[in-house]
């Protein structure tokens, strides 16, 4: 979008507003970045471009905010990486449990050839990524059991994304995958549409699901980062300099939310115990050893195959 704006004595200056939608709360570590990479990107550019943010769902869920930008109705959105495999198959490798070792590797893989290789994997669906925010990594609450062993998870309809690695992890495991948008998780858990759900601290902390769920398994069994996407309607129409502007703007906002990441992941485990909820800190090999089926059925396809074996032989 063109916006022409009056100032002085006739004079007219243009500057291009870029319309950017997320589903999460103001406070969100998400937010805070965007609110930063939208100074950045109107001091970079020195006034010319602009971030227009719309949070909490205001234009719908990811997966429309994605719809929106394919159709040039949206220009830039977030989306986790569970949420942008079904427009970039190749992005299924993040949501693999216990794929990365530490924190360390996760972003050695997201800052060097994989995760750039990765970020232009939806071009042809209209989406291009431009950077990835840290998003932790996933563990299990729940209501009325907690868990400390895959057996626990037997028979329990746990909430996942609409994502296919997702939904197999979650059966490996021995629970029930239920595809629940995130607006609508907190009434399905308190109607016991289903009995809990995975998600990163701060998420579980913000959406206050802990109103509901006491128990808060820390096995942290995938690391799926978010993505920034924007729109190649928009991205096409840009001067080689305006994408240099936006993509300064993106990569100062990842260092600024990583840092903020940590610290709200820190304070979302404080505030919850404080709330009551059990934390619990289960044996990892006990879930790590039983998802190995999930790994087997891409020994058939050499592509990913070999995207995962570079991932974990990455330093």
């Amino acid at each position: 979008m063109l916006t022409i704006f009056l100032v002085g004595c006739g004079q007219i200056s243009d500057t291009r507003v870029i319309k950017l939608a997320h589903g999460l709360d103001i406070k969100h570590s998400v937010h805070l970045a965007m609110l930063k990479m939208g100074e950045d990107l109107k001091e970079i550019s020195g006034g010319k471009m602009e971030l227009e943010i719309y949070p909490n769902q205001q234009l719908g869920t990811e997966r429309e905010c994605l719809e929106l930008i394919q159709i040039g109705s949206l220009d830039m959105t977030k989306v986790s990486s569970g949420v942008m495999e079904n427009f970039s198959p190749e992005m299924k490798v993040f949501g693999l449990p216990f794929l990365f070792r530490d924190r360390d590797h996760i972003f050695n893989v997201l800052d060097g050839p994989i995760g750039k290789q990765l970020l232009d994997g939806g071009t042809q669906y209209w989406l291009k990524g431009l950077g990835y925010y840290d998003a932790g990594s996933r563990s299990f609450y729940t209501k009325d059991n907690p868990i400390e062993s895959p057996e626990d998870l037997a028979g329990l309809k746990i909430r996942v994304m609409e994502s296919v690695t997702a939904i197999e992890m979650v059966k490996s495991l021995g629970g029930s995958p239920t595809p629940i948008s995130w607006g609508e998780l907190y009434t399905s858990l308190q109607q016991g549409v289903v009995d809990g759900a995975e998600n990163n601290p701060p998420s579980f902390y913000l959406s206050r699901h802990y109103e509901v769920c006491k128990y808060y398994a820390l096995d942290e069994h995938t690391s799926l980062p978010d993505v920034i996407v924007v729109g190649t309607h928009l991205w096409d129409r840009l001067s080689e300099e305006e994408r240099e502007w936006m993509q300064a703007a993106v990569n100062r906002s990842v260092v600024y939310q990583r840092k903020l990441w940590a610290e709200a992941e820190a304070e979302a485990l404080e505030e919850v115990q404080k709330a009551g909820v059990k934390i619990i800190r289960p044996d990892k090999t006990l879930f790590s050893d039983q998802v190995q089926e999930v790994y087997d059925q891409y020994k058939d396809n050499p592509a990913m195959y070999s995207l995962i074996q570079n991932i974990k032989d990455t330093q």
